[in-house]
């Protein structure tokens, strides 16, 4: 994980347009918190912050492997996105946002989550 703090709070993250929802998750993968614009079940948040942790280890292993194995600096990991359909997901550390893909500025959002 990157390690920073995050000055931006859920509500904030939320205010981005095309931003539907935004949550924390512990490196274990376990949701420490989330808020949505519409109603997205806790049920989901939790699959979601599972889903995250894993995702966060596996590319924790790939980056470490690569800097030790072919002297390219990828650690610490910063940022990771999906996308795919209409939705895209990125991550900042234990932080993660759901974006509508139409409606996001996505070069925005991963500045303002790279201040987390």
């Amino acid at each position: 994980m990157n390690g920073r703090e995050c000055n931006l709070s859920l509500d904030k993250i939320l205010e981005f347009e095309g931003v539907m929802a935004a949550g924390i998750y512990s490196p274990e993968g376990k949701l420490v918190d989330y808020k949505a614009r519409n109603e997205m079940p806790e049920e989901m948040a939790r699959m979601t912050a599972k889903f995250c942790g894993t995702v966060n280890m596996v590319f924790d292993a790939l980056a470490s492997a690569y800097t030790e194995l072919y002297r390219m600096n990828w650690v610490p990991q910063h940022n990771w996105m999906y996308s795919g359909g209409d939705w895209t997901i990125i991550i900042s550390g234990t932080r993660g946002v759901f974006v509508e893909s139409s409606k996001a500025d996505l070069e925005k959002l991963l500045k303002a989550l790279g201040m987390c």
